[in-house]
């Protein structure tokens, strides 16, 4: 072509959670079982709605305005009440204006970062979600600045590092959290997000926060949200969603709640430039939204709650005891979300090691692969030809440390016990290679 029409952060879209689903169904062709569990789809792995919920929803699709558009902002009534429940919290104020709907997160992402200017930077935790992590990169046409999250502190963000980097990089425009996290399941307590809320406010920078999984917390704290701890001074949002909590994933029901913006002209025109490009695409999915106060204020929906994150808390436990005593292996048991991190220790990997692979199809498929890969993702590539089971190398989340992700989502107890006894026992075979 006479122009070159790519985009020069193009190769920065890179999504691993979902790009090795294409090697595994070759694998899964050539014979072996899989077992994913690469993404965070509860209703995949096997979770019920509850009745009540599909009732509401079902009630929902008899009533013709669910058939309609919404306003372009999202349903007004809606709107409404997710401020007022932000406003009971008791921390930031905001009204229904401060509520901005999109067709999942991954649209809202697409949008944050599609319409910042190039130069303004945001600042992202290290391991990092790949579709926050990509579109910022993507968007900036550099590789992702990241701080460090700590596993020797229950991957608590290092606070050190997010000052200095903020401090002598001055096109940083912003810092982004996620709380609960994802990969690691590290849930930030007040103090730490507070600390991150002073630096934002020492180099009046914004604060994002990303809160899918607000709602999937166990640890002894409970939800903090960002709400909570912004403060009246700093311009910030979160990223909320019903994905994970109803759970509905596939409903792409997604939106920001948006702090403290009448505060500085330019973060208050950044955001109208959010809802411009929303105009142009009229409004997103009407049926979820008109779900959300029905779901949220039915007399079910704490214990709905409650039930879950007890499931979740009684798997991280119970996982991480699997996986523990395993020389050269760390985990860090999860306190939110529903992911576990396996990390291996410095050194711990070497480019000799390998796992038995019985099928000689598979065998020399995965061969010319292992030559340039990580060695994190060796092992991912290992694990996936022997024993079928999709795992996430850590390396895919803009990471140096080597490692993987594992999801906490399979509902058959018994199944679940083998996914980690078989983790734990192939790790083992493998760095005794």
């Amino acid at each position: 072509m006479r122009r070159n029409i790519v985009h020069s952060g193009a190769d920065a879209l890179i999504y691993e959670i979902r790009q090795i689903v294409a090697l595994a169904k070759q694998i899964e062709a050539m014979g072996i079982g899989i077992t994913w569990e690469n993404i965070g789809d509860p209703i995949q792995k096997g979770e019920s709605i509850p009745e009540w919920m599909k009732d509401i929803v079902s009630g929902l699709v008899a009533q013709n305005k669910s058939w309609a558009y919404t306003a372009t902002q999202g349903d007004e009534t809606t709107r409404k009440f997710l401020a007022t429940k932000v406003n009971e919290r008791g921390g930031a104020q905001i009204t229904s204006e401060d509520i901005l709907f999109f067709n999942g997160l991954g649209d809202a992402v697409a949008k944050i970062f599609g319409f910042m200017r190039r130069e303004a930077r945001i600042l992202g935790p290290s391991p990092a979600y790949s579709t926050l992590s990509s579109a910022e990169a993507a968007h900036s046409g550099y590789e992702h600045l990241t701080y460090e999250l700590n596993p020797d502190n229950d991957w608590m963000p290092d606070l050190e590092d997010i000052e200095n980097k903020v401090k002598y990089n001055d096109s940083i425009a912003g810092i982004l959290l996620i709380n609960p996290d994802n990969p690691t399941g590290a849930v930030y307590p007040k103090e730490v997000m507070r600390e991150i809320v002073k630096i934002c406010e020492k180099y009046d920078i914004i604060l994002i926060c990303d809160e899918t999984y607000a709602h999937v917390n166990y640890s002894e704290w409970g939800s903090i949200h960002l709400s909570e701890v912004i403060g009246d001074k700093v311009c910030g949002f979160a990223l909320r969603s019903i994905s994970k909590e109803f759970p509905w994933p596939g409903a792409r029901c997604g939106w920001l709640e948006v702090f403290n913006r009448k505060n500085d002209p330019t973060f208050e025109r950044y955001i109208k430039s959010l809802l411009d490009a929303k105009m142009l695409e009229v409004c997103s999915t009407t049926l979820p939204q008109l779900s959300i106060p029905l779901v949220y204020s039915h007399p079910e929906f704490l214990n709905h709650l409650k039930f879950r994150n007890q499931k979740f808390k009684k798997r991280a436990e119970k996982a991480t005891t699997l996986l523990s005593g395993i020389p050269g292996v760390k985990v860090i048991q999860p306190k939110g979300a529903f992911y576990l991190t396996v990390l291996f220790e410095d050194g711990a990997l070497k480019p000799h090691m390998t796992l038995p692979i019985s099928n000689t199809k598979v065998r020399d498929f995965v061969a010319p692969l292992m030559d340039k890969a990580a060695l994190d993702r060796r092992f991912v590539l290992h694990l996936l030809a022997s024993a079928g089971i999709c795992v996430v190398p850590l390396s895919s989340f803009c990471c140096n440390r080597n490692g993987f992700r594992v999801t906490l989502l399979e509902e058959d107890e018994a199944k679940f016990e083998w996914i980690y006894t078989t983790l734990a026992e192939n790790i083992g075979k493998y760095l005794a290679s």
